[in-house]
């Protein structure tokens, strides 16, 4: 969905509404409340579709022209108990009338599918939202599954609650009835009965929501009517029912950022659309050498669909393979990309580094998740920086880039391959679990927006001896850049050997020279310290003497923390980092004007040791690594501890 958006606001306080009576839709009288924001989650079993209630209701939300950010929760075992706390799969949106950063520190409404769903989440509702039970689901032995010794719908422990039972499941199949379907059949369709009734009590669209299931259903136009006449029904429910005396209206985004055609966007798939366009104005084939892994899988789904762009992908049978097909693709002229999560990281680790030996231009997208091990492949975490630095043997320097919303995923993918592209070397690009799967609105750029990436092929001879002639030298270098030519194979007279063991300055022939080893290691050293990066910049408007500084999918709840102190007349500073390998040349100086530097990561402390080794500044860590995005409060609660103390 696209939408025309512009305008300015700022983070408005959590719960303002404004209410008037108003007439609803078909004539019903019916009080509509107008809110700024509203943070919505849906949430049941793995198997009830909450996933496609919550991407649906956010394509809608998109499409009216509200801000937005997602948060979609998966279990991290495939197929989960039914009915059980681990199989629990949730979808929260958070949408508003202004410019907002995170999905939402708590859920204003709850979507309950089954006991399991309400046990697992009522614990992060406040006092006084709305909860929606799908009561159909609450037998004796569902509840008793979950630890519910008595009904809560019953017992008094929601009384702090706005609490509207639904037979949804009843209710769906009433409206099913003249489609035949099987009882189970009809019984999937209840997500849509949810969603429609989600729907009438926002005002959301549902033309594009229709639309969609016809398209998703098209080879079984029963089911695809059925799915809509259920979504219709939910909507009609809201409608008539007394128990629902109040829908919302949340009014189009007005946002600081320039007019242009917006669409809604994750991660991973701006991710993608960025290593294309890379491509294409690299004017090089794209080539993507991929394993499977959560959260990472999904950008090679979406690459496989664009062969018309010179794109070709190749899952491999293991991770090894991947990352060697992708950097034989770069040795052949290529704009080769990997993709992977941690675990692939690992075994990966020999190709990079005979990709920093070959000095060739080679992508390895890292979706980070929870570890160690396989940990948690569906939550998200930032810890995988030390070993991207690090993780492996020798000296092997490689260039690290973050992006910082999921929308940034696009412009973060081209700025990583400008960096292989003009230096010769691969280079990590560190998303995460929280930004491939949620979701943003994002301005669809111009292409004579994006910079040029196009590079020039090593054609001939470089190198005259002493006896005048002239010879190719793979490893001469550009004298800024410190990069090696790049010589596409069976370009006559440009044979050379390549492999993983040490080279000869210029020649490239190998080499166990001591003097040409300490050369190298350094030069490969003083390549990287020396890529053009540009300067860090600080938000900083009442010369605060606390700095925050963030990395990656930080910033969202970095940003909110500080505005919520700055409306409270605290005094802090920010910056953010995107390129973590080099650090901005003025990233020093910088933490050198603060008294006090917080960092905030979903690890252990790893960019805070980085900073601390590297610039002797005692930076304190505020960490976290419980799988999930900081909360916004929480983060303001720990920064003003910082400021107060």
């Amino acid at each position: 969905m696209t939408s025309q958006v512009s305008s300015e606001a700022g983070e408005a306080l959590l719960g303002e509404q404004r209410s008037a009576p108003a007439t609803a839709h078909h004539g019903t009288e019916k009080e509509v409340r107008r809110l700024d924001r509203v943070i919505i989650r849906f949430a049941g079993d793995s198997g009830d579709g909450m996933q496609l209630t919550g991407d649906r209701f956010t394509s809608e939300t998109a499409s009216f022209g509200n801000d937005l950010s997602t948060l979609p929760n998966f279990p991290a075992e495939i197929r989960a108990p039914a009915g059980t706390l681990p199989g629990v799969s949730s979808f929260q949106l958070h949408f508003a009338d202004h410019d907002i950063l995170t999905p939402g520190d708590a859920p204003n409404v709850l979507v309950a599918m089954n006991p399991a769903a309400l046990k697992a989440n009522i614990g992060d509702v406040p006092r006084g939202g709305e909860i929606i039970v799908n009561t159909d689901e609450f037998a004796k032995r569902a509840m008793a599954k979950v630890g519910y010794a008595t009904s809560p719908l019953e017992d008094g422990s929601l009384d702090g609650y706005r609490v509207h039972p639904v037979p949804l499941t009843t209710l769906t199949l009433e409206a099913l009835k003249e489609f035949g379907l099987p009882r189970k059949e009809a019984e999937r369709s209840k997500n849509m009965f949810a969603l429609g009734l989600l729907s009438w009590m926002y005002h959301r669209p549902t033309e594009g929501t229709e639309t969609f299931l016809r398209q998703k259903f098209a080879k079984k136009p029963q089911i695809a009517e059925a799915n809509v006449a259920a979504f219709r029904a939910g909507w009609n429910f809201g409608e008539t029912t007394e128990d629902f005396a109040v829908s919302y209206e949340v009014a189009p985004a007005t946002r600081a950022f320039p007019t242009g055609t917006y669409r809604n966007i994750s991660g991973n798939l701006a991710l993608s659309y960025g290593l294309v366009a890379a491509s294409r104005q690299a004017d090089l084939p794209l080539y993507l050498g991929s394993y499977p892994i959560t959260p990472a899988s999904d950008i090679l789904h979406e690459l496989s669909k664009h062969k018309n762009f010179g794109v070709r992908t190749f899952q491999a049978e293991d991770e090894i393979a991947g990352i060697g097909a992708a950097l034989g693709a770069a040795f052949g002229g290529a704009l080769g990309v990997t993709t992977t999560s941690g675990p692939g990281v690992a075994l990966k680790s020999e190709t990079i580094g005979l990709a920093v030996s070959l000095e060739l231009p080679l992508l390895i997208v890292d979706i980070q998740r929870g570890g160690p091990s396989t940990g948690l492949p569906t939550k998200t975490e930032q810890a995988d920086l030390l070993q991207a630095m690090y993780g492996r043997n020798g000296e092997a320097p490689v260039p690290i880039v973050a992006p910082k919303t999921p929308a940034d995923c696009f412009d973060a993918a081209i700025e990583a391959a400008r960096i292989a592209l003009t230096y010769r070397t691969p280079v990590f690009l560190l998303s995460d679990g929280y930004l491939a799967n949620g979701s943003e609105p994002w301005r669809i750029p111009d292409v004579d927006e994006l910079p040029d990436l196009r590079t020039q092929f090593a054609t001939g001879p470089n190198h005259e001896l002493a006896d005048g002639t002239e010879v190719f030298w793979p490893y001469k270098r550009d004298p800024e850049t410190l990069a090696r030519p790049w010589a596409v194979p069976g370009t006559p007279g440009l044979e050379h050997r390549i492999g993983g063991i040490e080279k000869q300055d210029g020649t490239g022939n190998i080499s166990y020279d001591p003097a040409n080893h300490e050369f190298m290691v350094r030069t490969r050293q003083a390549k990287i310290d020396g890529i053009d990066v540009p300067d860090i910049e600080v938000d900083d408007p009442d010369g605060a003497s606390t700095l925050v500084l963030g990395w990656g999918s930080t910033y969202g709840p970095i940003t909110a923390a500080v505005r919520r102190i700055r409306r409270e007349n605290g005094h802090i500073a920010q910056a953010h980092l995107r390129h973590l390998n080099p650090f901005p040349k003025n990233l020093g100086e910088v933490l050198k004007r603060y008294e006090k530097v917080v960092i905030p990561e979903m690890n252990l402390g790893q960019l805070a040791t980085l900073v601390r080794a590297k610039y002797l500044v005692d930076a304190r860590s505020h960490t976290q690594v419980n799988g999930m995005p900081f909360k916004a409060e929480q983060l303001a609660a720990a920064l003003k501890e910082t400021i107060d103390a």
